[in-house]
């Protein structure tokens, strides 16, 4: 395939994996509110994926090999288990539409931050404006709580949601360096992640699903494990295979946009103006950010 063609579905493949994010936000927030833990959700997520995906785990192996051992870890747990457990955890505290505007959406700033101590490269001037509008964004966000009176405790999902973006950040820089394919990247973080995880899962007494019907498991399955856990994790890392991870974390402007719209629509949150302004200038500064509108894209060191 010319370049021309794989750049074509790596930009198509960067737009299903936020939609399937935004999605992932909405029905995470209702979980959490509702029938589910956060234990449950990740429980939900891990081992119906591993069991789909142990046959490509026997044929492309389970070991990150040439890695360094921190490296590795992250490759392993960072994606499958770390980076969604913590934002179930923060969505346990905040709207679904803080979370879009927090984790997806400061992505190109820790991500541009990564890079930037990782390989050298420093942001351009219109990417810096960019990162700077980001922040302005994030704290408008913040402080909309405080002008709204909203809930009482969503500051400490704020911190999740930018701890869990930080961290997301990392996999993908190091998943573009370390020349896995997206299917082995899935697979190896599949299997560590349910192996690793799950028990530690299950020890915290949290996982019984006796609040969940059998309709509201295989839903949360559908939704988790297959189109989040799978399918946005593969249609992830071809993207920043085709793309790079600064210009695929651009489409991360769309998620805050999709999570508030589904936020409202489909759990009834809140809509004030000053919220709409942070989550505007999260976008807008995601595509500055993310270098796509300039003459030259952003590069990153194999």
């Amino acid at each position: 395939m010319d370049l021309t063609g794989k750049r074509t579905l790596g930009l198509w493949a960067a737009l299903a994996t936020v939609t399937i994010w935004a999605g992932f936000l909405v029905i995470t927030r209702f979980g959490v509110e509702s029938s589910f833990t956060a234990e449950e959700i990740m429980i939900l997520r891990l081992v119906p994926g591993a069991l789909v995906m142990a046959p490509f785990m026997w044929r492309l192996g389970v070991m990150p090999r040439g890695q360094s051992w921190q490296r590795a870890v992250m490759l392993m747990i960072g994606a499958s288990a770390v980076f969604p457990f913590a934002m179930s955890m923060g969505l346990a505290y905040a709207p679904a539409s803080d979370g879009g505007a927090l984790a997806p959406g400061t992505l190109p700033f820790w991500t541009a931050l990564v890079v930037y101590f990782m390989t050298g490269e420093v942001p351009g001037s219109g990417r810096r404006v960019g990162l700077a509008i980001i922040l302005a964004g994030a704290i408008v966000i913040n402080l909309w709580q405080v002008f709204a009176g909203a809930e009482e405790h969503a500051w400490k999902g704020h911190v999740i949601f930018l701890a869990a973006s930080a961290l997301w950040a990392v996999y993908s820089v190091i998943f573009r360096q370390s020349g896995l394919s997206p299917l082995h990247g899935l697979v190896i973080g599949s299997f560590w992640g349910t192996l690793l995880v799950t028990p530690v899962l299950l020890a915290t007494g949290n996982v019984s699903f006796s609040a969940a019907s059998f309709s509201d498991i295989t839903i949360m399955i559908l939704i988790q494990s297959f189109a989040s856990g799978i399918l946005a994790m593969f249609l992830f890392g071809y993207a920043v295979q085709c793309l790079g991870a600064a210009e695929t974390a651009a489409f991360a402007a769309l998620t805050p946009i999709l999570a508030l719209l589904g936020g409202a629509f489909f759990l009834g949150e809140l809509i004030k103006p000053l919220k709409v302004v942070g989550v505007v200038m999260v976008a807008i500064g995601v595509v500055l950010a993310s270098g796509i509108a300039s003459k030259s894209r952003p590069t990153l060191a194999p």
